[in-house]
């Protein structure tokens, strides 16, 4: 497991470029270590929250966050995420979930966004919408162990109600709120789990969010780093479909 030191900075420079915290990269690889599902979530949740908010604050420092933009989703999303993070699934239950959202976010990342989709004219955001994507991100945001803009992200570059470094900025923020409610959930239901060795990895996650929110906030498209996310968690996923359509 000692390699999960190497891919964990490297997971949470590549995401925070983006404006996310890493969760679904962190349950992945974790996942391939037979680590414990509960340990699993409540480690990514841990790491969400802290690399989401060195992301979050690079981002609102460089001047792309729209509190317009964010409030809507999380009026639903942080109870959604509280509630969630207290459910009690089994561990093959929690797999074909975590797997089946894993696999979404591979298509999402590897066929997202175009360049010219940065072109188009803005549109506001219906209330009513937002504040049914606020519920159900949050909710299956603390079932699975994630922040949830790894959701909300596409959805408001999609419907063009900001352009990328504004969905960054207001997915950064919309992670730590989850993850947090999330967190209090696991507290509360008695699902929250961690170990020396998960705490070990927080340092390692804070030098790749440093150096990823700053690529990502000041310097480099995220369009690249995306589809590269896409890939690396396509050969994730895999081995666990493989094995899962063999029974």
């Amino acid at each position: 497991m000692s390699s999960l030191y190497l891919f964990v900075p490297l997971i949470a420079m590549l995401y925070a470029s983006v404006g996310f915290g890493g969760a679904t990269g962190y349950l992945a690889v974790m996942s391939l270590f037979g680590i414990e599902p509960q340990v699993m979530a409540s480690t990514a949740l841990v790491l969400n929250v802290i690399v989401a908010g060195i992301s979050f604050v690079t981002y609102f420092r460089a001047g792309h966050l729209r509190r317009n933009l964010l409030l809507p989703f999380i009026v639903t999303s942080i109870p959604a995420a509280f509630i969630g993070g207290s459910f009690k699934i089994a561990d093959h239950i929690y797999s074909i979930l975590l797997y089946a959202v894993l696999t979404f976010v591979a298509i999402r990342l590897l066929f997202f966004s175009r360049k010219q989709d940065e072109e188009r004219e803005l549109r506001p955001v219906p209330l009513w919408l937002a504040l049914i994507i606020g519920l159900v991100i949050g909710l299956l945001s603390g079932m699975v162990g994630i922040g949830g803009g790894i959701f909300l992200s596409p959805i408001i570059l999609y419907a063009r109600w900001g352009n990328s470094k504004q969905a960054a900025a207001v997915a950064a923020a919309f992670i730590v709120l989850n993850s947090v409610s999330g967190l209090f959930g696991r507290f509360t239901g008695g699902t929250f789990s961690l170990d020396w060795f998960s705490v070990s990895l927080i340092p390692f996650g804070v030098v790749g969010a440093l150096t990823g929110s700053w690529l990502g906030a000041q310097h480099v498209s995220g369009l690249n780093l995306r589809r590269a996310l896409g890939m690396v968690m396509s050969f994730a996923i895999s081995n666990f479909w493989l094995t899962f359509l063999r029974f």
